[in-house]
């Protein structure tokens, strides 16, 4: 099947072998394979646009190989942010192309399937944290970036899973701090910096939810000599902390970390075998950076369906016709990119989620 074809017939059956098509489905468009050919017609498309493909680390395999950049949300926006192009196609959930945006906004941003949502992210809505403000009328609001634009343009500073603990160290000691959405790193936070003025907001993402800690204890047994990487998002974090704590597992073997700090741990861990607690998209780029690891998910079923909805198809979709456009309202970005830059600020950045 050409792929390289004017025509594109959505949701039908190609009537030649020239015809490109796909189904709209609830799983998202479907109906073209990452061939060789495919990967080229999506460069090719991708030059002729003047675009730069960003894909995040939770990202299919064949939607990373192809893109011009793999990582973090932040890191990606920041990229976008730079590079000198027209069009930034982020192959992500809605909220990172909202961040790109948010910090490009004189490029066009495109995502692949604008229902590709985040369940972190909806977590919390925007009159929710007026309301929660209302109630602390002279906190700081500390909010993840796997936020929506809306929610960033009502927080004072945005943090990422790698900076969150510097970000809420930097705040008065006096001052209530109200950290959102994300429970689990709240409570990293809350652990590290021993503060106990900071409330929490109870959400999370369904996918790191879901690893929890009688699967880790029973990897970490299975495994006696294998390193532990885990997202400080996951609902095993507080249990891999325990193992250290009780002597299960050795202190110098768990590591919480940042999808983007386990890139780097994964180039300089002594270990041959490494246990990974996050989305299990997160595995293709650790292989990559260290291939002579023998990387382990400790759920291999944590895998996202809004990132997975970013399918070739959809890739292809976005180029060819320009679809789906990511805006974000001038006044909500404005307010937006502050609390980003504050974050910026204080000295450590961060990679990203």
């Amino acid at each position: 099947m050409s792929i390289t074809s004017d025509r594109i017939t959505a949701g039908a059956t190609a009537s030649a072998p020239a015809d490109v098509h796909w189904v709209d489905g609830p799983g998202g468009y479907s109906g073209v394979e990452p061939t060789a050919e495919w990967a080229e017609e999506v460069r090719r498309l991708a030059r002729a646009r003047n675009a730069t493909l960003l894909a995040h680390n939770y990202q299919l395999p064949a939607i990373q190989d192809v893109a011009d950049h793999v990582g973090d949300s932040l890191a990606l926006s920041r990229i976008a942010a730079e590079v000198d192009s027209d069009e930034i196609v982020f192959c992500g959930v809605h909220f990172m192309a909202e961040t790109a945006k948010i910090l490009s906004p004189d490029k066009r941003v495109l995502i692949p399937d604008e229902r590709a949502g985040c369940s972190l992210a909806d977590s919390i809505t925007a009159d929710e944290l007026r309301a929660w403000k209302a109630e602390f009328p002279d906190a700081v609001v500390v909010s993840y970036v796997n936020t929506t634009a809306e929610v960033k343009g009502l927080t004072d500073i945005c943090c990422t899973s790698s900076n969150a603990v510097d970000v809420v160290a930097s705040i008065d000691p006096d001052r209530d701090v109200l950290f959102l959405p994300d429970q689990f790193l709240g409570a990293h936070v809350k652990r590290e910096t021993g503060r106990d003025n900071i409330h929490i907001w109870a959400g999370e993402c369904h996918v790191h939810a879901g690893i929890n800690g009688d699967e880790l204890t029973a990897q970490a047994d299975a495994h006696p000599d294998a390193d532990l990487f885990i997202h400080p998002e996951c609902g095993c974090a507080t249990s891999a902390l325990y193992l250290a704590g009780e002597g299960a597992v050795a202190d110098d073997r768990v590591k919480i970390l940042s999808t983007g700090g386990m890139i780097d741990a994964a180039r300089t861990t002594g270990a041959t075998q490494v246990l990974v607690a996050t989305e299990i998209g997160m595995l293709h780029q650790l292989r990559k950076a260290a291939p002579g690891i023998d990387f382990q998910a400790v759920n291999d079923r944590a895998s996202c369906p809004y990132m997975k909805m970013i399918t070739p198809a959809a890739l292809l979709r976005a180029l060819r016709e320009g679809r789906d456009e990511v805006f974000v309202a001038d006044d909500v970005a404005a307010r937006a990119r502050q609390s980003v830059e504050r974050m910026i600020a204080i000295g450590n950045p961060g990679s990203g989620e």
